[in-house]
């Protein structure tokens, strides 16, 4: 025995119970969308039980697509709503996973410091450019003009005794001074001029506690009307007591071929008379050679070793340990 078919108005409600019930379980976007097209689509369940209507009478089928329509919104919204809770879950769950844990220590880098040459150069350089100078560089390989004869000493000339030269296959050499750079820096620019130029050198040295072929210099150079000693002095006392303190300062008469008159310059450190730079007003034939008037300016130099201040201002005892990488040299600094 067979049991009799349900009414359009049951299979109705059967439908938007099955239908509410159904979308209520839910559970991602993908199967919420495949039960619209299932109630809802054109072939979906929904369509297929209006299909009966064309065997209803004429009073009946207004009051069955009534309920039709009631039936549809209502799994309309049921989808609407379940939608937007499963889009709210989803959203939250993303949020949770890309949620950093700020109370979690975090990986440890080990942070970086500055090489003490590297800090003894920046504060030199603060100094200089803030007393008015500038900043520049020059080419490390050189010609004889320009790290010799342009500064006064010819290739007869007994200084070059001084300086065991690291000359190249082509004629050219690794520049041995940072005075090289006065001369580049002239020819370019015209007086008034204050710049300091640091830089990388070469000499043939014998490499021990105090000497390194390859070392750095800090250079600087003023060019103006009516420079003399006394506004090098001035100047020199002035970067001196910036990076020592206030201390007793001397000058010693010496030589340089590219300044006259020239001096070396001592600070009391420790109990002791230490030298620090060397300096001295530009020799008249150096300004002639970059096509200054000697008459009409003056100009003074001073250069200092930036190796041999960072080991006293750190209180470093063997040039080398600068260059070795040594960490556990370099993390004291």
């Amino acid at each position: 025995m067979t049991s009799a078919p349900l009414s359009l108005d049951a299979q109705l409600q059967a439908l938007r119970a099955g239908a509410l019930d159904a979308v209520e379980q839910a559970s991602s976007l993908d199967q919420l969308e495949q039960l619209r097209v299932s109630y809802l689509g054109k072939k979906g369940q929904l369509s297929a039980v209006l299909g009966g209507m064309g065997k209803l009478s004429a009073e009946e089928r207004p009051r069955i697509g009534a309920l039709a329509n009631d039936v549809k919104e209502a799994v309309q919204a049921a989808l609407e709503q379940r939608r937007t809770s499963l889009e709210q879950a989803q959203v939250q769950a993303q949020l949770e996973a890309e949620t950093l844990d700020v109370t979690m220590p975090g990986p440890y880098r080990p942070q970086g410091q500055l090489h003490p040459l590297n800090s003894t150069l920046d504060r030199i350089l603060d100094i200089f450019v803030g007393l008015g100078y500038t900043v520049a560089a020059g080419p490390e390989i050189e010609t004889d003009y320009y790290n010799f004869e342009a500064l006064n000493t010819p290739a007869d000339h007994p200084a070059r005794d001084m300086q065991d030269t690291f000359y190249l296959s082509d004629g050219h050499l690794l520049r041995t001074q940072t005075s090289a750079m006065q001369i580049h820096y002239m020819e370019e620019n015209e007086p008034p001029l204050r710049v300091v130029l640091p830089g990388r050198t070469y000499r043939r040295d014998t490499v021990d506690a105090t000497h390194s072929a390859i070392f750095h210099q800090v250079e600087i150079l003023a060019v103006d009307e009516g420079l003399t000693f006394t506004d090098l002095k001035g100047t020199v006392k002035t970067f001196l007591e910036e990076i020592f303190g206030e201390r007793p300062i001397r000058f010693r008469a010496s030589y340089f071929p590219f300044t006259e008159p020239s001096a070396e310059v001592d600070v009391e450190w420790k109990g002791r008379w230490l030298e620090v730079m060397g300096c001295g007003m530009v020799d008249p034939n150096v300004l002639k050679v970059v096509g200054y008037d000697p008459e009409q300016v003056t100009g003074f130099a001073a250069g200092l070793g930036l190796e041999r201040l960072a080991m006293v201002l750190h209180e470093i005892d063997d040039i080398r340990r600068l260059y070795t990488s040594d960490l556990r040299f370099l993390r004291q600094f």
